[in-house]
């Protein structure tokens, strides 16, 4: 990952009003872009006063097809997902939605990173196991979309120190980080300790209800 990433620049914007299964509603300006880095099409939803936040919230969300669209409990990315929109909105800010699936490795991938944790790895090793990297997400699309935006200083909505160190290696000042909650099940909890675990995120497993 280099230190600097070539400008990218805002492609569309149109409203979109947001409806989540438990009632919440809230209205995105959702962002496209033109010249990202590895070509995928990644989206920013502008949410709440984001234009008046001196220091904008910003979550960097890989997509998770299972998790965000399906509810699968095996993973905490759809809690998190419900949970990120409402405090950004809140606060003024971006959800930047990465095409990013499975840590990078992509979606076939993923469900066969799945198959190999019901023999008893956990995800980590099951994406080394598959000839894969432990976590192969580049955040340099996020920062495109940024500075694209207007965006050089941010609080980031994260648990993950890994997002927080590329961001600020391209340029991104990381003036705080804010964690989310922990979504803690009986499905995820192995998911979840090995997030702790390999790549140190933040999470008091102690402390979830």
């Amino acid at each position: 990952m280099t230190t600097s990433s070539p400008p990218a620049a805002v492609r569309a914007r149109v409203e979109v009003p947001l409806t989540f299964p438990d009632g919440f509603a809230v209205t995105a300006e959702v962002i496209t872009f033109r010249g990202l880095a590895d070509g995928r099409e990644h989206l920013a939803l502008g949410l709440g006063d984001w234009r008046a936040a001196a220091t904008p919230l910003v979550r960097p969300h890989s997509e998770c097809l299972t998790g965000d669209v399906f509810g699968s409990a095996r993973c905490d990315c759809g809690p998190q997902l419900r949970e990120a929109v409402e405090r950004i909105a809140g606060h003024g800010g971006f959800l930047l939605y990465l095409r990013q699936e499975g840590r990078g490795i992509g979606l076939y991938a993923k469900l066969d990173a799945y198959a190999l944790q019901d023999t008893g790895l956990d995800t980590f090793q099951a994406n080394l196991a598959l000839g894969h990297g432990e976590d192969e997400r580049d955040y340099t699309p996020a920062a495109q979309m940024l500075r694209a935006l207007g965006v050089d200083r941010i609080a980031l909505l994260s648990n993950n120190p890994d997002k927080a160190d590329q961001l600020a290696a391209l340029g991104v000042d990381v003036v705080e980080r804010v964690r989310t909650g922990v979504h803690l099940s009986e499905s995820n909890a192995r998911y979840l300790a090995a997030k702790v675990d390999h790549t140190h995120h933040t999470l008091d497993l102690r402390l979830a209800g």
